[in-house]
């Protein structure tokens, strides 16, 4: 059944959710593709706040594969940032396209990333805008770039992609939620723990809960323990829980988080 959804979700042009707005929530809105919606990643956010008793209102825009670039065409999306309000906007790119070279990635993703932020700020000025930095492939990029070997390897790609969304964040003047710098915590130091499924690039559902730690934590900025687990070991839940928190914590100043 799930992974009958997950087809169903990716062949949708685009696909909208939403987890219970409240008047008095902070608004949340995650704009993205499979890294966002699988295992359900806004949702897993939502309940980590529940626990904490954050009211927070989570909305999603997904569709499998998309370009920061393809988001800025759906004119419903763009409806969306203009006419309503936001407290804060995570963007998401296609896992690979931030691996590129240089020159591809200023022509490429660098001038979508300005203009979606421009779009939040007309509707919500005073919204945070968030990049969501992804993580390597597990054994380098399975979308292999033409002369570019730095990233067939996972620690060239994360590497290279660390880069791009660090410089997405200072262009714009956001905030990068470190998803991919937490995710190489725990690849070096736990190599047991399986992040990706079985195609060496989607998380697994340990990979989804990092990356929901580690957005809570970059939206709220306190430490503190849930004792949501997403049905995972609780060991593993806690170690992920403060591998998530101790990444935030020991780099703000490079994640242009104002405290």
């Amino acid at each position: 059944m799930k992974r009958i959804l997950i087809l169903l979700l990716m062949m949708l042009p685009c696909a909208v959710m939403a987890q219970e707005a409240k008047q008095d929530s902070l608004k949340l809105l995650f704009v993205g593709n499979s890294y966002t919606y699988y295992n359900d990643l806004p949702k897993m956010v939502y309940e980590i706040a529940k626990t904490q008793k954050k009211k927070l209102s989570v909305t999603s825009v997904t569709k499998g594969g998309e370009r920061l670039k393809g988001h800025l065409k759906n004119e419903k999306l763009r409806k969306m940032l203009t006419e309503q309000k936001w407290d804060f906007v995570i963007l998401q790119e296609q896992s690979s396209a931030p691996a590129k070279q240089t020159e591809t990635v200023i022509a490429d993703i660098y001038p979508a990333a300005k203009s979606l932020d421009s779009l939040i700020h007309i509707g919500s000025p005073e919204a945070k805008t968030i990049f969501y930095m992804t993580w390597g492939h597990k054994n380098g990029t399975t979308h292999k770039i033409d002369n570019y070997p730095l990233v067939y390897t996972y620690q060239g790609m994360q590497e290279r992609i660390k880069t791009t969304y660090l410089e997405m964040t200072y262009q714009n003047n956001a905030v990068c939620a470190p998803v991919g710098m937490a995710w190489q915590r725990v690849h070096n130091e736990r190599p047991d723990y399986q992040l990706y499924t079985q195609d060496c690039s989607h998380p697994s559902k340990l990979g989804s809960y990092l990356a929901a730690n580690v957005i809570y934590m970059v939206l709220f900025g306190q430490p503190y323990q849930t004792d949501y687990t997403a049905e995972l070991d609780s060991d593993k839940a806690e170690y992920i829980q403060q591998t998530a928190q101790k990444v935030v914590l020991e780099n703000l100043d490079v994640l242009n988080i104002k405290r």
